[in-house]
């Protein structure tokens, strides 16, 4: 297991994390721990800028040697950049899933937190002790 969790994210429990950014836009990716249960990832559809996206409802998805996977938006909003970078070289999420390999952001719908708005997906943001502590668990 990899033991790649930064304390200043927030994760969800399907292993995306969340960066939160100035005027209520956030940034999204998939874990340490999801790239390297997946393996050498090959190919990434992310949403178009403007899609609105739901906490707990599949946004994008990762394709590596082994499977296809969906990607679950952690809030509620709608995206407003994507990494095109990733779109050519999706292998930016094996090496680099919490800087370079950022999926997209999104700007929060005003008024829903965030974690509130994951709950409809089965749990709220958590920490990165939490998370760190949900891994252990799950081994």
């Amino acid at each position: 297991m990899s033991e790649k969790i930064p304390d200043d994210l927030q994760y969800t429990r399907n292993h995306e994390w969340v960066r939160s950014l100035p005027g209520g836009e956030v940034e999204v990716g998939i874990t340490d721990h999801a790239q390297e249960a997946l393996g050498d990832l090959v190919f990434v559809e992310l949403p178009q800028v403007g899609a609105r996206v739901t906490a707990g409802a599949a946004c994008a998805v990762v394709e590596s040697v082994k499977a296809a996977s969906d990607v679950y938006s952690p809030i509620t909003g709608r995206v407003t950049l994507r990494n095109e970078e990733l779109v050519q070289k999706p292998e930016l999420l094996n090496s680099d899933p919490y800087g370079a390999g950022w999926m997209m952001r999104v700007q929060e719908d005003t008024g829903v937190a965030a974690g509130a708005a994951a709950g409809s997906a089965g749990g709220a943001l958590i920490g990165a002790r939490d998370y760190a502590e949900f891994l252990k668990e799950a081994e």
